[in-house]
């Protein structure tokens, strides 16, 4: 399996809330994003970030919790037990980039000390693509490296021990959110096998309906996550 499982989840954000989150962005006060990085991470770390307990970031989590919540994809892809608050990011200008580097493992969220377990890795765009050049999201994985950039809404989730790196951004400013996943299954390769087993089995019944096949092999589905989740 590749350890580098990346899933993209289409729309996380409509068009109506991200509107939204952009106007909520505009006039934030951002501070250098090397203030939370650990002592590796800060070395490469040149870009900007939101306060976390500021008005704009509360009102923005709350934007992008409600989203998730409401996503299919995203509790298949990630089976979430804890979500680490949205944190949201600029690369522009002279604060232009992030360089190789793999998150820490054990995240406090920010007023509450909650430990989150950072299993799986979500960035989700807030710019539209052709308003920056460069900003790609650059996964390392097995086979090589694999590079992201999505549409504004869309967000991209992939195993939280993966090194990754944002190219410079050349022109304009690439704005996201980005945020961790303390999942109930914590194997990456049991996670994708169940979210693989979960799509098929949407795809069935979108073209079957209810079957007994179908309802077998749910039993399997909700079978295998009772064997390997911890809640």
């Amino acid at each position: 399996a590749s350890t580098a499982m990346l899933i993209r989840i289409p729309a996380v954000l409509e068009p109506e809330a991200l509107a939204r989150a952009r106007q909520l962005l505009e006039g934030a006060p951002w501070e250098p994003g090397e203030l939370t990085a650990g002592t590796q991470a800060a070395l490469v770390k040149n870009n900007l970030q939101l306060p976390a307990t500021c008005a704009q970031t509360l009102a923005l989590q709350a934007l992008v919790l409600g989203a998730l919540e409401k996503h299919p994809l995203f509790f298949s892809a990630t089976l979430p037990k804890k979500v680490f608050p949205p944190m949201f990011n600029r690369y522009e200008g002279a604060h232009n980039t992030y360089g190789d580097h793999v998150d820490k493992a054990v995240r406090y969220a920010p007023g509450t000390g909650v430990r989150v377990r950072t299993d799986v890795s979500c960035t989700l765009f807030l710019a539209e693509p052709d308003s920056y050049d460069g900003g790609e999201l650059v996964i390392a994985d097995t086979f090589g490296e694999q590079r992201v950039k999505l549409a504004a809404g869309d967000a991209v989730v992939y195993p939280g021990t993966s090194v990754h790196r944002v190219e410079p951004v050349t022109r304009g400013a690439r704005l996201a959110s980005f945020f961790w996943i303390e999942s109930m299954v914590r194997s990456d390769e049991q996670r994708r096998l169940l979210h693989d087993m979960d799509r098929a089995l949407m795809r069935l019944r979108a073209r079957d309906g209810e079957s007994d096949e179908a309802v077998a092999l749910t039993g399997t589905y909700h079978n295998l996550l009772r064997l390997w989740a911890d809640t």
